[in-house]
């Protein structure tokens, strides 16, 4: 039985049919289902690519036998940008190293959730989770009580810390690569400290009444084992700052103005690229090998990364093209609604393409006079944080909750299962994303 035949809308345009959209649903249930039914295969990067390959190629021939020859290249493009960042971030924090082990009370177990979750939007949710995740496993090392403070770790500096700057959260830098303004993110300051601050005030109570139900020698223990906390490979700090000012400041619209759109015409488009790839070769020639071994740093995660958004970009054409001419019929029209659809869409699929999908279907309704790349602020608001902060509701919600629970438990750290984390994150985050809702998309 053959597909459904696209069509074109009044103006022409393609528009393909909606059976399009099923590689991208099989891409995404693929990446919720496949890491609990069969672990063993899909640990494995050779079968992600093979199930990227198998979603995402009949899309790109579709698209390439009507001649949407832009559509391609913009999608592959896109793809690429976000592949570079996210490789140049990973490889500049994966050479800072922070040795030591401290006592872990309340207040320092705090710091180092406060500190990361600062970093999380600077460094990328990636980068900040790499650089402190094992100094924390080391200081809590001592104490019987540990869980809480990796699953808080977890929801800060994985997720809610990350949305500042289009640099935390991979969601957001689709969102800088569709027309948000870099210096836009910084207006969620607001939603961003009452989130943070609310759960960090939340775990100290928490962490409080559990250290207090740790034995004298537990206790003694913690006190006994203590190495100053040291930090290496302060280089990379120099090429994160580069990293920083390369996406904020090498716009298309910027390289155009220097160099000159007419005889430099590859310029405005791939100059933000070359300077990203360049910096993160850099990072890496410059740091010591030992530095990156300390920290266990691999390529595998971002190959891993690489395959699943393969899939992804190229399966969601269909998807985004058809938001495109139907999302006005959606029957979306307040922050909140976008907030928690995107949100809930985040926390089991995977919130950077949840946001992409959104981004496109407000954008489809119309900005108006104040809109923000084409969309209304106020969904803009709704759908970012919906996938930044969501993100943190499950282990699939956003890349770096896998990395993080992977490493504790490679440590010998008993982790909660998926459902039980679903716990931890009903309990503690879904009152906070309530409150948020009510102060900051009323």
């Amino acid at each position: 039985m053959n597909p459904p035949n696209p069509s074109l809308d009044a103006s022409g345009a393609f528009v393909p049919s909606f059976f399009w959209v099923t590689p991208f649903a099989l891409m995404l249930l693929g990446i919720a289902v496949l890491p609990l039914i069969a672990p063993q295969w899909w640990h494995s990067n050779r079968n992600r690519f093979l199930v990227a390959i198998f979603c995402g190629l009949p899309v790109l021939g579709l698209f390439a036998f009507h001649g949407e020859w832009d559509t391609i290249g913009h999608t592959i493009h896109e793809y690429a940008s976000f592949l570079i960042l996210l490789a140049a971030l990973y490889t500049a924090s994966g050479g800072i190293v922070l040795r030591g082990d401290l006592e872990a009370t309340p207040k320092l177990n705090c710091a180092f959730l406060a500190i990361g979750a600062l970093l999380a939007s600077f460094m990328g949710t990636t980068g900040a989770a790499m650089l402190l995740i094992r100094p924390l496993l080391k200081t809590i090392s001592e104490r019987h009580y540990q869980i809480h403070t990796v699953v808080f770790f977890i929801f800060m500096v994985c997720n809610i810390g990350g949305c500042l700057t289009p640099l935390g959260d991979p969601p957001l830098f689709l969102g800088y690569l569709r027309g948000v303004p870099f210096a836009w993110t910084f207006g969620l300051v607001a939603p961003w400290a009452f989130a943070n601050l609310l759960l960090l005030a939340i775990y100290w109570v928490l962490d409080t009444v559990l250290y207090r139900k740790e034995s004298p020698s537990e206790r003694m223990h913690d006190r006994v084992e203590i190495q100053p906390l040291r930090i290496v490979g302060t280089l990379n700090f120099v090429w994160l700052g580069l990293l920083i000012a390369s996406v904020a400041f090498l716009t298309p619209l910027n390289l155009s103005a220097w160099l000159g759109s007419d005889t430099h015409s590859f310029l405005p488009v791939y100059g933000r690229d070359l300077a990203l790839v360049l910096t993160g070769i850099i990072a890496y020639c410059t740091t010591p090998q030992n530095y990156r071994k300390a920290n266990s740093f691999t390529w595998y995660p971002i190959i891993e990364v690489a395959a699943l958004f393969f899939g992804i970009f190229l399966s969601m054409m269909a998807a985004i093209r058809l938001l495109e001419v139907h999302g006005p019929e959606m029957g979306l029209h307040s922050p909140q609604q976008f907030f928690w659809l995107t949100g809930t869409l985040s926390a089991f699929l995977d919130n950077a393409p949840t946001y992409v999908v959104f981004f496109e279907t407000a954008k489809s309704m119309g900005g108006g006079p104040d809109a923000v790349a084409g969309v209304r602020p106020d969904l803009l608001v709704g759908i970012s944080l919906g996938a930044v902060f969501m993100g943190a509701m499950t282990y699939i919600g956003n890349a770096p909750n896998f990395m993080v629970k992977a490493i504790a438990e490679e440590g010998k750290l008993k982790m909660p299962s998926f459902f039980g984390f679903m716990l931890y994150s009903a309990i503690f985050l879904l009152p906070v994303f309530f409150l948020a809702t009510l102060i900051f998309l009323d």
